[in-house]
């Protein structure tokens, strides 16, 4: 269902894609201080240091930046790109209805990061509004290379088989090309946002940046040495929600008399077992709300206003660390409440969660009372702050035509150029280390997703 125009750029995956098919297809100072720790009011200090450095960050961000991305696309056959976008256009009406299970149009439409940011870096330079990321048409004159090449719709769409040929003739294509030889793919970009796109080849082409929901190695998604956070990058879902703007926020404020909102599915494997534990634990407790989700526009429109009815929403795990209902609770003004230990979340390098959302542990959420009574415990104002931040983060998520500044396809090029200099750094050693060098250059960094601090009392004392 196309959505509306909000100021003038479009929001809704399908009604973009349509006009996008349709109309552009074819076409030093000696020190003055001692900066010695006084060791009394540690705490108090690491706080104000931190709000400091987050107002700097955040007088940073509205700034241009000073070095566009400067990326070469590849122009693939039409059947890694434009056959496969007219093939969802032509077909989503008929399953859109369909339950989340076997629904193309939803897992698409929730997943379509990939089109958003090739629909964008494609368009004419006169009707883009991004300034952190620029096309270039030679390739020597390229940082990154990016491959427009829509894994999810194939998976969805496609027969097995099919879908199976065609990864491995894209993976040929672009294993073929010059640059992926120079770099060993290091300076390419693969949108790879369902955790089953691409999944019979991609070992092949692990040196690449992968453009992800999340990281998680728990449920079999990702091999251990594929993924991580300083060669990858986590985009958010699409939301399957409509924002609820200026005008909505405040209208719904007096209305918000739910505490705890859920609708979705309580039964989920590998870490998404929490959620049967959450509903049994607050089944049936005063002003909150834990149902199944049903499936279609009924569906969407359900989990919306009950959204915009609540004050937090609650976020935990489901088969992967993360999904949608996280980005449809910011969009809402929904206070999320993120009950998810292994979520890796989209530009962390640039945004702060902590600003926006309530993070507990697993372990503490299915306490007998305690998620409630922590989020009662919780003073008006600091309600209020929580709102106030989700007013100004709801643009980081709304994938748009044409892209915004600060919208989610700004943050992905800004949060790349912050790894050129790893890549290039890699890439030119590899081209020098002569045949039986036994200096390998080799990290796996398995790092606890942990909000606990790490004491060093015992190897000081």
């Amino acid at each position: 269902m196309a959505g509306k125009q909000q100021n003038h750029h479009q929001t809704s995956f399908v009604a973009s894609l349509e006009q996008f098919l349709i109309h552009k297809a074819p076409k030093l100072n000696p020190p003055l201080r001692d900066d010695t720790a006084r060791g009394e009011n540690d705490d108090d200090d690491v706080r104000k240091l931190d709000e400091m450095v987050f107002e700097r960050e955040n007088r940073l961000l509205d700034e241009d930046p000073v070095y566009p991305v400067k990326v070469y696309v590849y122009e693939m056959p039409k059947k890694f790109t434009f056959d496969l976008l007219w093939l969802f256009h032509n077909t989503y009406k008929e399953t859109s209805n369909a339950t989340s299970n076997g629904s193309p149009t939803n897992r698409t439409g929730t997943h379509s990061a990939d089109y958003w940011l090739w629909a964008d870096l494609i368009s004419p330079e006169s009707e883009r509004r991004l300034k952190s990321v620029v096309r270039v048409h030679k390739q020597e004159e390229a940082d990154l290379f990016y491959v427009p090449f829509f894994t999810t719709i194939s998976f969805f769409l496609l027969e097995k088989q099919q879908c199976k040929a065609l990864y491995r003739e894209a993976l040929k294509w672009v294993t073929d090309q010059p640059a992926w030889k120079r770099s060993e793919g290091r300076d390419h970009i693969f949108p790879i946002h369902h955790p089953w796109s691409f999944k019979t080849v991609r070992k092949f082409v692990k040196n690449a940046i992968w453009l992800l929901p999340d990281m998680d190695s728990t449920g079999n998604w990702y091999k251990p040495g594929q993924v991580s956070l300083e060669k990858d990058l986590i985009l958010p879902y699409v939301p399957n929600v409509d924002l609820c703007d200026a005008k909505c926020l405040s209208e719904s404020a007096p209305m918000r008399t739910t505490l705890l909102f859920f609708r979705g599915r309580l039964k989920r494997n590998a870490g998404g077992k929490i959620r049967a534990k959450l509903g049994t634990e607050l089944s049936g407790v005063k002003d909150v709300i834990m149902t199944e989700g049903t499936a279609g526009e009924g569906g969407k429109l359900a989990a919306q206003a009950g959204m915009r009815r609540s004050l937090f929403c609650l976020c935990p795990a489901g088969d992967t660390p993360s999904s949608a209902r996280l980005f449809d609770a910011i969009v809402s003004g929904c206070i999320p409440v993120i009950v998810s230990d292994e979520l890796e979340l989209p530009f962390e390098g640039i945004l702060d969660y902590r600003k926006v959302a309530v993070i507990v542990s697993s372990s503490d959420a299915i306490q007998p009372g305690w998620l409630v009574n922590h989020l009662r415990s919780l003073l008006p104002s600091q309600v209020k702050k929580f709102q106030n931040s989700l007013a100004q983060y709801s643009r980081h998520f709304l994938y748009s035509s044409p892209a915004q500044p600060l919208g989610p396809e700004d943050l992905t090029w800004r949060m790349i150029a912050g790894k050129l200099v790893n890549i290039k750094l890699h890439t030119r050693r590899s081209q020098r280390v002569v045949n039986g060098s036994k200096s390998i250059c080799r990290c796996d960094c398995w790092r606890a997703n942990s909000t606990a601090s790490n004491s060093l009392s015992h190897l000081l004392s």
